[in-house]
C-alpha cells in the first residue's frame, strides 16, 4: 500500500511505472500449445529474450521443469502462416515442426538429437496424431512448391522408414485441412475440411470415414457442419463417441455426433475463431466427464459437465482467459490469465478440483496494486450495441494535476474475427501505468457474443469496425473520462485497418500507431496467403468483381483525408500483410506533409517476436505521442525520427 505523502502530482502519460519495456522483453515468455502426456505437463515458449526462440518445456511433479528442446533450436509452424498444433509427445519421443526448414522431427525425450522424418523441400506441417496401431503419424501437409496456391493434405508418415517411403495421402482435393484424429479403437478417421471462401469460423465440414486393412479411408462421409455452420475441435471420447462444438444455435456449443440437442445449452461460446492448428477449449477428464472452457460476456469460465446428464458444476477459478485445454486421466492443463494474474500454465486435478499454477509467462513480482482492473462496459452505436473493456489510468504513486483529462488510446484487436480479454496483459498496463486511459473495443465482428455479432461485419469491414471505435472514444468523452484532443487509437494486423480508416474516414482521433497495419484493401487481396486469400469475399466484395469497394475503402486511396499524426511498425519478412502496405502509407503522408513515423525491423514478420522489437514498438510509440502532444517523459526515449513534425 502506497504511502499519500509520496504521492505525485504529474501529467497523465508522464508517470514513472515499473512496467518497463525491458520487464515485457527480459522477465516474460508468450505460452502456447500445453499438453498433458502420461501425468507431465508440456508447453512451448516463445522467449523474447532469445530472438522468439519457441522451446518446448517439460514439467513433471517429481523433478520440476527443465527445457526438452536443446539450444538454439526453435519449434514452430508456418502452417497457414499462423501455424499452431506444432508438436507431439507421444511415449518416450517428441516430434515436431523445426521453425528453421520447417520439416518434421522426431526427438527421444531423453536424448535431444533430433531425426529428420520428412523430406526437404518446400512443405509445411502441422496438427501431428499418432496412429500406434499402425506406427505412423498423421498430419496436415500444406505442400509450397508448385505454382499457384499451396496444396493441403492429409498425410501419413510410416515411422519405421520415414525418409525411405514416401508419405500415404489420406485425404486431399479440398482447400484447407485441420483435426485429423483417429477413434481409439483405430478403425475411424475425423477430420475437418473447408472450402475457400469461407473462413473455418464461417462453414466448415466434419467428415469421417472407416479405415481399411491398409489404413485408407473408405469412404470419406460428412458427418456434420453446412454452409452456414462452424464446426470447431472434433475430438473423440474414450469410450469411442465422437464430439464436437457447433454455433448452429448462433452460440457454439458442444455436441455428440448424431444427437442435434447441445450437451448444455447456453448462449455462451465453447469455442473460439480458428485462427490456429490444435485449438482446444475442451477435454474428456474420463469417461463421464468434459471439462470445458467457455466466454459470456468477455470473460471466460470453467466448468465440468457430465456427458450423459448434461448436468454441470462451474468451477471457481480466478481467470477470464482460458485457451489450450487438454485433459488426460482426471487431470487436465490449460493456459490462463486472470484480471491480475499473468498467463500462466495451470494444472487442474479433478478428484482434489484444485488449480495448481505451474509456470508463469512473467517471473517478476509486481505489485498488485499497480495493475488497472477491467471494466465491461456496452456503448450504443446506432441502433446496435458494442462490447468493450475500458481500463482507467492507475498508478498508486501518481495523481494528476487538478481538472485534467488523460489522453484515451482505443484499442483495435487483429483479426477482425477475433477478440480481446480482461486477462492481464502489461502491454495495456504499460499505458495505465502512466497515465493513459484504455479502450480495448470487441467492434461488430469480434467473438464471443455469438455467431450474429460475428457476422455483422460481413460486407462491412472498414465500417462498422470504424464506426465502433469511434463511437467507444466518443461515449467515454461524453462520460467525462478521456480528453477530447487527445484520443488515439492504435491497432495491429486488421487492427491496423481499422486505425487507418478510422484515421482517413473520421475526425476523432488525433493521432494513431499502426502495427503492421493495413492501407491498401487491393494489394491485400491480390497479395496475401492462401489462408486468408479469400477473407475479404465475405468481409469486402468478391474480388475482383468488387474492385470499386475496395478502393472506396482503402486509406490508401483517400490520403488526402487523413490530417493527424500517425506511427508505423513494420516487420519486412511479413507475409501476411507485406512491408510495401506501410512504406506506400507513408511515403503518401510524408507527401502531404503529415507528421508520420515509420519504424521496420528487418527480422520479424506479422507479430514481434523479438525482445528489440517489443521493446521499441512501446518505446517509440510513447515517445512518439509525446513528442505530439508535448507532454515529458521520465526518461528519454529511443529517439525516433518523426518527419514533418515541427
Amino acid at each position: 500500500m502506497s504511502d499519500n505523502a509520496s504521492v505525485q502530482t504529474a501529467p497523465y502519460g508522464s508517470w514513472k511505472s515499473a512496467i518497463d519495456a525491458d520487464l515485457l522483453v527480459q522477465g516474460s515468455v508468450r505460452l502456447s500449445e500445453a499438453s498433458l502426456v502420461d501425468g507431465r505437463c508440456y508447453w512451448l515458449e516463445s522467449r523474447p529474450a532469445e530472438k522468439g526462440r519457441s522451446v518446448l518445456v517439460q514439467h513433471c511433479p517429481q523433478h520440476g521443469r527443465r527445457d526438452v528442446l536443446p539450444a538454439p533450436l526453435s519449434i514452430r509452424s508456418k502452417a497457414h502462416e499462423y501455424g499452431g498444433a506444432s508438436y507431439l509427445v507421444a511415449g518416450d519421443s517428441v516430434y515436431f515442426a523445426l521453425a528453421d526448414d520447417q520439416r518434421l522431427y522426431r526427438m527421444p525425450l531423453d536424448n535431444p538429437v533430433p531425426e529428420a522424418i520428412t523430406a526437404e523441400g518446400n512443405h509445411r506441417y502441422a496438427d501431428l496424431h499418432l496412429d500406434r496401431r499402425r506406427n505412423r503419424l498423421l498430419c496436415v501437409q500444406e505442400d509450397c512448391s508448385g505454382s499457384g496456391e499451396p496444396r493441403a493434405r492429409i498425410l501419413a508418415i510410416d515411422l519405421k522408414q520415414p525418409l525411405a517411403k514416401a508419405p500415404t495421402v489420406l485425404a486431399e482435393g479440398a482447400d484447407f485441412y485441420s483435426n485429423p484424429a483417429l477413434s481409439p479403437d483405430g478403425q475411424q478417421l475425423s477430420f475437418l475440411r473447408w472450402q475457400h471462401p469461407n473462413m473455418p469460423w464461417d462453414a466448415t465440414e466434419l467428415c469421417l470415414a472407416q479405415l481399411d486393412k491398409d489404413g485408407q479411408p473408405q469412404p470419406i462421409e460428412v458427418a456434420a457442419g453446412s454452409a452456414d455452420e462452424s464446426i470447431f475441435q472434433p475430438q473423440w471420447s474414450p469410450e469411442g463417441e465422437l464430439f464436437y462444438v457447433s454455433d448452429r444455435s448462433n452460440w457454439w456449443n458442444l455436441y455428440r455426433l448424431g444427437d442435434d440437442t447441445p450437451l448444455w445449452a447456453r448462449d455462451a461460446e465453447f469455442a473460439t475463431p480458428q485462427w490456429v492448428f490444435g485449438m482446444s477449449t475442451y477435454g474428456f477428464l474420463n469417461s463421464d466427464e468434459i471439462l470445458c472452457t467457455y466466454s459470456e460476456g468477455g470473460r471466460w469460465h470453467l466448468a465440468v459437465l457430465d456427458i450423459h446428464s448434461g448436468s454441470h458444476r462451474r468451477l471457481d477459478a480466478p481467470y477470464c482467459e482460458i485457451e489450450s485445454l487438454r485433459c488426460e486421466s482426471h487431470k487436465a492443463v490449460m493456459i490462463a490469465a486472470g484480471e491480475t494474474q499473468f498467463p500462466a500454465v495451470v494444472a487442474y486435478d479433478n478428484h482434489s478440483g484444485q488449480l495448481t499454477r505451474i509456470a508463469s509467462s512473467n517471473s517478476s513480482d509486481l505489485d498488485g496494486e499497480l495493475f488497472s482492473a477491467a471494466q465491461a462496459i456496452e456503448f450504443p452505436v446506432g441502433e446496435r450495441s458494442v462490447h468493450a473493456f475500458y481500463y482507467p489510468p492507475h498508478n498508486p504513486q501518481y495523481v494528476a494535476p487538478q481538472g485534467e483529462l488523460p489522453p484515451l488510446i482505443v484499442f483495435s484487436h487483429g483479426g477482425p474475427t477475433g477478440a480481446t480479454s480482461a486477462g492481464l496483459n502489461l502491454k495495456i498496463q504499460y499505458w495505465t501505468s502512466r497515465g493513459f486511459a484504455i479502450l480495448d473495443v470487441n467492434y461488430s465482428g469480434s467473438t464471443g457474443y455469438g455467431r450474429a455479432y460475428r457476422d455483422r461485419l460481413k460486407d462491412n469491414w472498414g465500417i462498422w469496425d470504424v464506426e465502433d471505435v469511434c463511437a467507444g472514444a466518443e461515449y467515454l468523452v461524453a462520460k467525462g473520462l478521456a480528453d477530447p484532443e487527445r484520443l488515439l487509437i492504435k491497432g495491429g494486423s486488421a487492427g491496423g485497418y481499422t486505425v487507418l480508416a478510422a484515421l482517413t474516414f473520421h475526425h476523432t482521433f488525433s493521432a494513431g500507431a499502426s502495427h503492421y497495419g493495413i492501407g491498401d484493401l487491393t494489394t491485400l487481396a491480390r497479395d496475401t496467403h492462401k489462408f486468408e486469400s479469400r477473407y475479404l469475399d465475405k468481409l469486402v466484395g468478391p474480388w475482383p468483381d468488387a474492385e470499386a469497394v475496395y478502393r472506396e475503402r482503402s486509406p490508401i486511396e483517400h490520403v488526402e483525408q487523413l490530417s493527424c499524426p500517425v506511427i508505423f511498425f513494420q516487420g519486412l519478412e511479413d507475409k501476411v500483410v507485406p512491408p510495401n502496405q506501410a512504406q506506400t502509407m507513408v511515403e503518401a503522408l510524408k507527401h502531404q506533409g503529415i507528421p508520420v513515423a515509420y519504424i521496420t525491423f528487418e527480422n520479424e514478420g506479422h507479430g514481434f517476436r523479438g525482445g528489440d522489437a517489443i521493446k521499441m514498438a512501446l518505446e517509440g510509440e510513447l515517445e512518439f505521442y509525446s513528442r505530439v502532444f508535448n507532454f515529458p517523459l521520465p526518461q528519454p526515449g529511443p529517439g525516433i525520427t518523426i518527419d514533418n513534425l515541427d
